[in-house]
């Protein structure tokens, strides 16, 4: 892996793991599955597939977040509104 893209490639990793804490399944599931995804793809040396898994990356991450937002937005709604029936 060339020098520039292996500095993107840790820190979306890295950003994956810390992502990866309030993961409905578990840590430790979110965990195992990041490291086969990243594992499946090590010997890739083409800066542009590269940069495909890297993008492919990003989107997971957006995908998270909106999880995450949704899963708190629900959580407050059943806190403070009455159930609609």
């Amino acid at each position: 892996m060339s020098n520039p893209l292996r500095g993107e490639v840790i820190r979306l990793y890295k950003n994956l793991l810390y992502l990866g804490r309030e993961y409905p399944k578990g840590t430790a599931y979110f965990r195992e599955r990041l490291k086969g995804a990243f594992m499946k793809n090590k010997d890739v040396t083409d800066p542009e597939k590269i940069k495909q898994l890297v993008d492919r990356g990003e989107f997971v991450i957006k995908e998270l977040e909106a999880l995450y937002f949704l899963r708190k937005y629900r959580a407050m709604k059943k806190r403070y509104y009455e159930p609609e029936h």
